[in-house]
């Protein structure tokens, strides 16, 4: 029997409900409660459109439903000259963890950011996700080194609270 392996695509418009139902879920798994499932929905058929916004969607194999989304975010840098490419969300459901899903969509990713011209990519993890943290080293991703005295960080600032309800 040949090995099955994971299948990464870039989502189309007509998937936007899908991506939505996933990014529903990794809000779900951060313990969130906002943005609203109606608002989220939204969100993503807005951006699915946008040039600057791709998703990619992934399964376990070629008749498994979508068991993962990645969202990309590009933008133009002064820095590099080109784009930047955020690698702003990964999820995988826990029954598809473990099965290569996530490397693939940071592949896949990977690919996208390249096939755009853009000569750097970033993200975000917690510290305390080990393994997104390992993933993500695997793939040669490290926290970016001081070039001042000081640590980096990546700050934010929270301008308005969202309305519960």
């Amino acid at each position: 029997m040949a090995e099955v392996t994971a299948r990464v695509w870039r989502a189309e418009v007509d998937e936007a409900q899908t991506v939505a139902h996933l990014m529903i879920e990794f809000r779900n798994f951060l313990g969130e409660s906002w943005p609203s499932d109606n608002a989220m929905l939204a969100a993503v058929e807005r951006l699915i459109e946008q040039r600057d916004t791709e998703y990619l969607l992934g399964s376990v194999h070629d008749d498994a439903p979508p068991a993962g989304v990645c969202q990309l975010r590009f933008r133009g840098s002064v820095w590099t000259a080109a784009d930047d490419c955020c690698l702003e969300d990964l999820y995988v459901r826990d029954g598809a963890r473990g099965q290569g899903l996530g490397g693939e969509l940071v592949a896949a990713a990977l690919e996208r950011a390249r096939e755009r011209g853009c000569r750097r990519i970033e993200l975000d993890v917690n510290e305390g996700n080990s393994a997104a943290v390992a993933l993500y080293e695997a793939f040669g991703f490290s926290c970016t080194p001081a070039r001042f005295d000081g640590r980096d960080l990546l700050m934010r600032l929270r301008l308005r609270e969202h309305a519960q309800g």
